[in-house]
């Protein structure tokens, strides 16, 4: 199983990292140790700065490649939420040097994933979403906002990568990024539906 994590795909959020807008998706990858289903998240000591990003999960269903993005709604089957944690200070710090910044991003259990929904029961050009911290809403977005869309994003990583069953494409997460910490608990909502609670440790 693979992570696969599509950045810059919300124009705001782009904006507010002050980075241009993409003209394909632009992806990179996590491992499977960054997981974590159903724990609580302790703060890694190694980042004084780490930042929820809450995006839409694509579940892959079928084994592909090079898939055509009128065909690519038959490889996946559920839609789920997920955070996209980042040490934001060894990002920076990365970009600064022009080095690859996979420690800020592929570490040890900094994707959260909370529950699916089959993709049948949404409309998928128009799925609501929000992360709420200790009650106050801190991110919301909706499908329709995608720079690239879900068929579009499942076309071009397949030209470069074979899909495989349970693979998980984390979609890109909308402006509101911010900081977290020790204590705070975060609830993730699709459709006003809670489907993802996480404690910090």
């Amino acid at each position: 199983m693979k992570i696969i994590c599509i950045g810059r795909n919300y124009a705001e959020h782009a904006k507010e990292m002050k980075a241009e807008l993409p003209k394909e998706p632009v992806f990179f990858m996590k491992p499977e140790t960054a997981l974590l289903k159903d724990e609580d998240f302790y703060l890694p000591e190694f980042t004084k700065d780490l930042h929820h990003e809450i995006e839409l999960v694509l579940k892959i269903c079928k084994v592909g490649k090079n898939i055509q993005a009128q065909f690519a709604d038959k490889y996946y089957n559920e839609i789920g939420l997920g955070i996209d944690f980042t040490a934001r200070d060894l990002q920076s710090n990365c970009k600064s040097k022009g080095l690859p910044w996979e420690i800020a991003k592929a570490f040890d259990n900094s994707a959260p994933i909370g529950g699916f929904i089959d993709k049948s029961k949404l409309e998928q050009n128009n799925i609501a979403f929000e992360l709420k911290i200790n009650g106050i809403s801190k991110q919301i977005g909706n499908s329709k906002d995608l720079i690239f869309s879900f068929n579009n994003i499942i076309a071009y990583v397949s030209q470069f990568i074979t899909l495989k069953v349970g693979d998980l494409i984390y979609t890109g997460t909308p402006e509101g990024v911010g900081p977290v910490k020790i204590g705070d608990v975060l609830e993730g909502y699709i459709n006003n539906d809670k489907h993802l609670h996480l404690n910090i440790k």
